[in-house]
């Protein structure tokens, strides 16, 4: 039988696997009580439907960044597909465009941006690590754009790896063959293992910059011209500050559970992001997310749009490119069910009131 919904998937994805591969897809930091929660909190949330709405002929078209998408869900962004699927980010940025949405490729891919762009028949956005190297990322940020990228989303939640005890178990790194592809040409395409440890944690403390500030906004909109999409934000202050500094949208993400564990599930974070931002930006929300009615209540607090993670790789592993549109198609029929149930015809009729009464 077909698989009905995402959990369903996830065991498929956990028995086609490898016990590392699975285990560093899924896993979350320490005691993952934040990889949890992101899920929990959803179900916490009760939805306030209305009734006697003409939803007869209904949408969940949107916009993002002012790119047309079929539905406000969008691929987001995961290393290392290739570990997944032999065909990697190709098949999923192929199954992203055939579903009619956007996807935002990891710098961590094992395709490069050329190829994964030139596959594409959608928008795709670029998630940017920035590395110690400066020239190596202004390298890869000017790779991105000339490719095709329409965005450009900062990682700011990851000035060190957090620490995720299934991968040190495993001694987690690519096998032979796979590498950090867009970062071949500056020499910093390896992960390799380690006598102990993660072999990916041990590249993030050596690659990656732990002094980034907020000063360096002001560098990356002097390098590109691409729309900035800060990705990790939780805080009000946080997100009142990115606003100000002019930054295109704001990705509330604690990185799928996978940093500080206990931060603020997302859904708690969302509301009081876009209070804060007031407009000034677009808001969108990952982790969690897990059923159309997820999506719905993530409109209702305020988001453009949901990032959709490790269901996308569940799809990967277990059918390519037509694993990842099953659940691309998935989450978007549920969508279109949940919102004619709760009164919605339209994404512009999801509001508040939805989530929160009085």
């Amino acid at each position: 039988m077909e698989p009905l919904s995402v959990v369903e998937l996830e065991e498929l994805a956990r028995a086609a696997l490898p016990r590392s591969t699975y285990d560093y897809y899924a896993g979350g930091a320490e005691d993952e009580i934040t990889l949890r929660e992101n899920v929990a909190a959803f179900a916490r949330v009760p939805l306030h439907h209305r009734v006697l709405v003409d939803v007869s002929l209904r949408s969940t078209r949107t916009t993002c960044l002012g790119q047309e998408l079929a539905m406000p869900v969008i691929v987001a962004p995961t290393a290392f597909h290739k570990l997944a699927h032999a065909d990697g980010e190709i098949a999923t940025v192929r199954a992203a465009g055939a579903q009619g949405t956007a996807m935002v490729l990891s710098s961590l891919s094992n395709t490069p941006v050329e190829e994964v762009c030139a596959a594409a028949s959608g928008p795709v956005w670029f998630q940017l690590y920035v590395y110690r190297d400066r020239a190596a990322t202004k390298a890869v940020i000017a790779r991105a754009e000339a490719a095709g990228c329409s965005a450009l989303v900062l990682t700011v939640d990851a000035p060190l790896m957090g620490m995720r005890e299934r991968d040190v178990r495993n001694r987690f790194a690519l096998p032979e063959g796979l590498t950090v592809a867009n970062m071949l040409p500056a020499g910093y395409g390896t992960v390799a293992a380690r006598v102990s440890g993660s072999g990916l944690a041990a590249y993030i403390g050596e690659m990656l910059d732990p002094s980034l500030t907020w000063k360096d906004i002001a560098w990356l909109r002097s390098v590109t011209r691409l729309p900035l999409v800060l990705k990790g934000v939780v805080r009000a202050d946080d997100a009142r500050r990115a606003a100000s500094a002019g930054v295109d949208g704001i990705v509330v993400s604690n990185h799928g559970g996978r940093q500080l564990d206990s931060s603020v599930a997302t859904i708690d974070a969302l509301p009081r992001v876009v209070d804060a931002v007031a407009g000034r930006c677009e808001v969108l929300v990952d982790g969690g997310v897990r059923r159309g009615t997820d999506v719905l209540k993530a409109l209702a607090f305020g988001a453009r749009a949901v990032l959709l993670g490790r269901p996308v790789l569940w799809g990967l592993a277990t059918g390519g490119r037509e694993g990842v549109e099953r659940v691309l198609g998935m989450v978007r029929r549920e969508l279109d069910l949940a919102m004619a149930l709760a009164g919605c015809a339209l994404v512009a009729d999801v509001t508040r009131d939805l989530v929160h009464q009085g």
